[in-house]
């Protein structure tokens, strides 16, 4: 049985799986979850992952969701390059410093400029209140700073001189509110000089593809039936708003 990963590109956590496996040769049937469209909370998903959340993967009889869990297991499985999780005790622990502080530390903050920027006032008719958008631009800001002074520092990578699973997954997040239409790499040279050299490891093809569908997003949301989503407004609004 063929590895299954289910994903939904308009996420971070899904685009870092998709890049890694795909830069890596991991070979995977691609299962699309449209979480916009609640799908994650269908039968046959629970199946795979109870959490109700993408990205998750199954193979064979192991169903495992989380990304940073998913990427681990696959780098370990198919034995990818040492630079993406490094063997080296104290590279390794840089990595793990990212990954431990990135949900809270950045996802949080450019996924909530998404929504507010975007999917709250276009899809759901919900005016943002500017102090909202103010506070949350300042949350985002200072994540970038602290990628940009401590993570970032004066090295190519955040692990160093190569390319590893932080660098992967700080870039797609980086990239949410770009969809949005905010340039976060607008007067930041140090975080634009990074996310050229990451994308130049992972193949401007595959960045591109990877992003293609965020990118696109302000225009998406113009043709999206927003019906589907009245459900989870009310949930939506308490927590961004």
């Amino acid at each position: 049985m063929a590895l299954e990963i289910y994903l939904d590109l308009f996420s971070q956590p899904c685009r870092s799986v998709y890049i890694f496996a795909k830069k890596n040769n991991i070979s995977f049937d691609f299962m699309k979850v449209s979480l916009l469209e609640g799908e994650q909370y269908g039968e046959e998903f629970g199946k795979i992952n109870m959490i109700r959340k993408a990205p998750a993967i199954r193979d064979g009889d192991f169903c495992l969701a989380e990304s940073i869990a998913i990427m681990k297991y696959l780098a370990e499985k198919y034995q990818t390059s040492d630079h993406w999780y490094p063997a080296d005790l104290q590279k390794r622990a840089r990595v793990n410093e990212y990954l431990s502080w990135q949900h809270m530390g950045i996802r949080m903050h450019g996924s909530k400029m998404f929504w507010l920027r975007l999917l709250i006032p276009k899809i759901m008719g919900v005016e943002v209140p500017k102090d909202k958008m103010d506070g949350a631009l300042e949350d985002l800001e200072g994540s970038l700073k602290l990628i940009e002074e401590k993570f970032i520092g004066d090295k190519p990578f955040i692990a160093g001189d190569q390319i590893s699973l932080a660098d992967l997954v700080a870039i797609v997040e980086i990239m949410q509110p770009v969809g949005s239409g905010l340039d976060v790499f607008e007067g930041r040279p140090k975080l634009s000089a990074w996310r050229d050299r990451v994308q130049a490891e992972i193949g401007k093809e595959l960045f591109d593809e990877a992003h293609r569908g965020i990118l696109a997003s302000q225009e998406m949301v113009k043709n999206m039936d927003s019906s589907k989503m009245q459900v989870f407004k009310p949930k939506i609004l308490r927590f961004f708003l």
